[in-house]
């Protein structure tokens, strides 16, 4: 690190849910020098065990963190209903708490042994230099041997919701509410397909700061300070996701404002809605390769996703082209407002009040997405009813007490 400060270079390495990205920026006239250090780092990792066991830690912390954090909590839950609690990709990047404890450094130096390898890799490089000067303190890449990596499969498909439900995870204390409405989409990532035109389609509904949910939910009702919905798929179908923090008194009225706007969509756009999708995106792509990293980005595009050069200009063709009936054949294909999952984490005095009034079904987990137990036996003699939340009862049966729920129409 200290010979990086010195140079005024970076070399940053980070893990997401497919990839590991390595970034390095570096002066022109330090690129060698930060390249033998980059050398250093990636072909020759120390792996030091104090820093594995500080990492660790520091891990560790953090997922004891998540259960704490209505955000956190929202988007563990809302994953394990898109996968399910046994695909990998419903677990959280960072792991859980028996995953991280059992990894010893032998674990990583084993992982790092039979994962990395340049046939599974691309580089991309931008700057103020030509080829032959960038490639010269790259040579020692040559050196790295290849490997028989077997990268993972697609997730297992999972069946989706039949019908829209709401699960509802009780967090005490919660200053607001955190809300997910959607399901996991059978779309992967492509630039100029079905992907593409379902993100244009979504960019008047939630992906615009004067899209129609974020007016609604923000400007209008005074809610949230901001709603938004996207598609996030890669090269693996990805889920279309709604959401938002809100205020706890407003829970309910937010579900219902979401789901409102989602299934009104489907009806179709305006003419000035239309012309304003058309411009706006076409402005901001205008924009999105500017710097040196938003150009390595693009390349780094290209390379991953097989995609042509031109892709940008098809692009541009395909948005000039839009009608609204494309935006809303879209929408019905890919928006079944019917067939979603609602999550909601909140505290349950504030926020549950309302929510079993919305005419879907409820069902209630704990932080770990885990199903609440609906009934308790307990000591306690025969006793009138009690007064339970909005939607419950609790009475006696055989000397036990017996909470039920009343599901919406």
């Amino acid at each position: 690190t200290a010979a990086l400060d010195q140079l005024g270079s970076t070399v940053q390495v980070s893990s997401g849910n497919e990839n590991t990205t390595v970034y390095v920026q570096t002066l022109t006239k330090n690129l060698p020098a930060t390249m033998a250090l980059l050398e250093q780092r990636l072909l020759h990792p120390r792996f030091d065990a104090a820093d594995f066991d500080r990492v660790k830690k520091q891990t560790l912390q953090g997922i004891a963190n998540q259960v704490t954090q209505p955000v956190a909590i929202a988007n563990n839950v809302y994953s394990k209903l898109l996968y399910g609690a046994t695909d990998i990709m419903g677990t959280p990047s960072s792991g859980t708490t028996a995953s991280v404890s059992s990894i010893t450094l032998d674990d990583v130096k084993q992982f790092y042994q039979q994962n990395y390898a340049p046939n599974v890799s691309y580089l991309t490089v931008v700057g103020d230099v030509d080829q032959a000067t960038a490639e010269q303190p790259l040579a020692f890449l040559k050196a790295w041997p290849q490997k028989n990596v077997t990268l993972p499969t697609a997730p297992t498909a999972q069946a989706q919701p039949d019908k829209t439900k709401i699960y509802f995870v009780n967090k005490e204390g919660a200053a607001q509410s955190e809300i997910r409405v959607g399901y996991l989409t059978a779309l992967p990532y492509d630039a100029t397909g079905d992907y593409y035109r379902a993100y244009l389609s979504n960019y008047l509904l939630g992906g615009a700061f004067n899209s129609r949910i974020n007016l609604n939910l923000r400007e209008d009702k005074g809610y949230t300070y901001g709603a938004n919905s996207r598609y996030a798929s890669t090269r693996f179908a990805g889920p279309y996701t709604a959401q938002a923090g809100v205020r706890a008194d407003a829970t309910a009225a937010s579900v219902k404002e979401f789901m409102k706007e989602i299934n009104s969509y489907r009806t179709g756009i305006s003419d000035e809605e239309l012309a304003f999708l058309q411009s706006s995106v076409g402005q901001s792509d205008a924009l999105r390769y500017e710097t040196g990293q938003q150009k390595a980005g693009f390349l780094s595009r290209l390379v991953e996703y097989d995609l042509k050069p031109d892709y940008v200009v098809q692009q541009s063709e395909i948005l000039k082209a839009l009608k609204k009936e494309d935006v809303t054949a879209s929408v019905q294909k890919y928006l079944p407002g019917d067939k979603m999952y609602i999550v909601v984490v909140g505290d349950r005095a504030k926020a549950f009040p309302g929510i079993s009034e919305l005419g879907y079904d409820v069902v209630e987990l704990d932080v770990n997405g885990m199903p609440v137990a609906s009934a308790a036996p307990a000591a306690a003699p025969a006793a009138a009813p009690a007064d339970m939340p909005s939607g419950k009862t609790k009475t006696e049966e055989n000397g036990q007490k017996v909470k039920t729920k009343k599901k919406g129409a």
